[in-house]
């Protein structure tokens, strides 16, 4: 059984008269959901060739203030075609696909239970920095520090639908179950207590539309030869609004 890791995005955005929100709430309202809207072929691919009937999801918040895992879900139904592509009203329309040779592809996913400890992306991140694990978490094993550093949220946190690995998913659910690491990082940001200095720990990396984040690299201002200021350099961009899964179902009232 796979294990996958699947972002929605938690706060009201307005795409052509609809808000695509779908927060934690929304997923527990309505049960289940059609994963429709991703616009992203390696996201797709997953979805289309990947992902089987049971499988196992984290769901994800991102594009906010405190991006990071909520709640714990499985697929319920394997790929079929995703066809608010061919609905010109709807947010995600792609005039190139077409019903005959459908190109985007969505799978259903089952809301199974809240986390009581939201797993954020900076609570993430710090443990990541560490050379072992800390001891104000006893419940983390070597292994586990090692699944949370090697995961894809943290080396490629644009990707909408990614693949977790066993070990880093049993890193994830101690977390969100036991907590702890209360008084020792500060969750708004702001690394505290870690065990190691020098790492960034702030929150949104891909999952931020803004400039203080890890996809989109700090910019860097430097002089030229006739002492002009050159144009800021923007290494790397911005998570894709099309690679993030948004929802319009419950607004539809599908």
């Amino acid at each position: 059984m796979a294990k996958w890791l699947m972002k929605a995005e938690p706060d009201p955005r307005i795409v052509k008269g609809k808000d695509v929100k779908f927060s934690v709430d929304d997923f527990e309202k309505i049960g289940v959901s059609s994963w429709e809207g991703v616009r992203n072929f390696e996201a797709r691919n997953i979805m289309r060739d990947k992902m089987k009937l049971g499988d196992k999801v984290l769901f994800y918040h991102s594009s906010c203030k405190s991006p990071g895992i909520t709640a714990l879900a499985e697929v319920s139904k394997e790929s079929y075609p995703d066809y608010t592509a061919w609905d010109p009203k709807h947010p995600y329309f792609d005039a190139k696909s077409d019903p005959e040779s459908p190109k985007w592809y969505m799978v259903d996913v089952k809301f199974n239970r809240r986390l009581p400890f939201l797993v954020s992306l900076v609570v993430l991140r710090a443990l990541a920095s560490l050379s072992a694990p800390p001891s104000y978490l006893p419940y983390l094993t070597e292994n586990h520090l090692a699944g949370i550093k090697s995961m894809n949220l943290l080396n490629r946190g644009r990707l909408s639908v990614q693949p977790v690995e066993d070990v880093a998913w049993e890193a994830i659910e101690l977390l969100g179950e036991k907590g702890g690491w209360e008084g020792h990082l500060d969750v708004k940001g702001s690394k505290k207590t870690v065990g190691k200095k020098g790492s960034d720990s702030r929150e949104g990396g891909a999952e931020n539309h803004s400039m203080d984040n890890e996809a989109v690299r700090r910019t860097k201002e430097s002089k030229n030869t006739g002492g002009q200021k050159r144009k800021r350099i923007i290494e790397g961009e911005e998570e894709s609004g099309r690679t993030v899964r948004r929802s319009t179902r419950r607004k539809q009232g599908i």
